[in-house]
C-alpha cells in the first residue's frame, strides 16, 4: 500500500485555516495537534506519511471556529475549496466519529487523531497552571489525576478518549506518556510561532 500524501502543502494548508480560523486558542490547539501527528506518524513506523498526518491534525478543527453547531459537518465543504482531497475529507472527519457525524476512523493515522485531539487539551490545560506552564516536565501521573476530577478541563471527554486508546489497543497510560512525548517535540516551536503572530 503507497503512503498517504497530502493533497494540499503545508503552507496552503495553513492559509486554509486562517480564512476559518481567527482565534490564538484555536491555532495554537491546531498546531499542537498538528505536532503530535507529526511525532505519532514517526513513532508509530509512517515516517513517510509525517507531513500528511500533521495537516490532517492541523486542519482537523477547521470549521469549528465559525461553524461549532456543524463541527465536522461543514469541513468537506470548507476542505474541498482548499483542494483537499477525500482522504484528507476523511481523516479530518472521521475525528468527529458518533459525536456530529458517521465517519468511521479507519486508518491507524484517524484512530490516533480520535485518541490524541481531546488528550492535548486536557494536558495543556494541565501543563498551564504549572508552574513551569510546560509539558517538557509533565508525567502521567500528573495528567492522572487531573484527568480522574471530572470538573478539570470538563469539555475534554474522556469518553472519546477513552474509546480511541480502545481502538488502537491501547492501555490510557500509553496514550498519555505517547502523548505528552508528542506534545513535548513541539511545544518551543509552537510558542515561538504564537508570538510571532501576536
Amino acid at each position: 500500500m503507497s503512503a498517504l500524501q497530502s493533497s494540499l502543502s503545508r503552507d496552503t494548508a495553513w492559509e486554509l485555516l486562517r480564512q476559518y480560523n481567527k482565534d490564538p486558542f484555536h491555532l495554537q490547539h491546531a498546531l499542537t495537534v498538528e505536532g503530535v501527528m507529526r511525532w505519532y506518524a514517526n513513532d508509530l513506523g509512517h515516517g513517510d506519511e509525517a507531513e500528511f498526518w500533521g495537516i490532517v491534525g492541523l486542519l482537523h478543527d477547521i470549521d469549528f471556529e465559525e461553524y461549532p453547531d456543524q463541527h465536522c459537518i461543514k469541513a468537506p465543504e470548507l476542505l474541498r475549496s482548499g483542494g483537499a482531497d477525500e482522504a484528507l475529507i476523511h481523516g479530518v472527519c472521521s475525528h468527529g466519529y458518533e459525536l456530529t457525524v458517521d465517519v468511521k476512523p479507519e486508518h491507524e493515522m484517524e484512530k490516533v487523531l480520535y485518541a490524541a485531539d481531546e488528550l492535548t487539551g486536557l494536558i495543556w490545560a494541565a501543563a498551564i497552571i504549572r508552574p513551569s506552564k510546560s509539558v517538557m516536565d509533565m508525567e502521567v501521573k500528573s495528567v492522572k489525576k487531573k484527568y480522574k476530577a471530572a470538573n478539570f478541563a470538563a469539555g475534554c471527554s474522556r469518553e472519546v478518549i477513552e474509546k480511541g486508546a480502545a481502538m488502537l489497543g491501547w492501555e490510557l497510560d500509553m496514550l498519555i506518556e505517547k502523548t505528552i512525548l508528542a506534545m513535548r517535540s513541539c511545544e518551543a516551536d509552537i510558542n515561538a510561532f504564537m508570538e510571532k503572530l501576536a
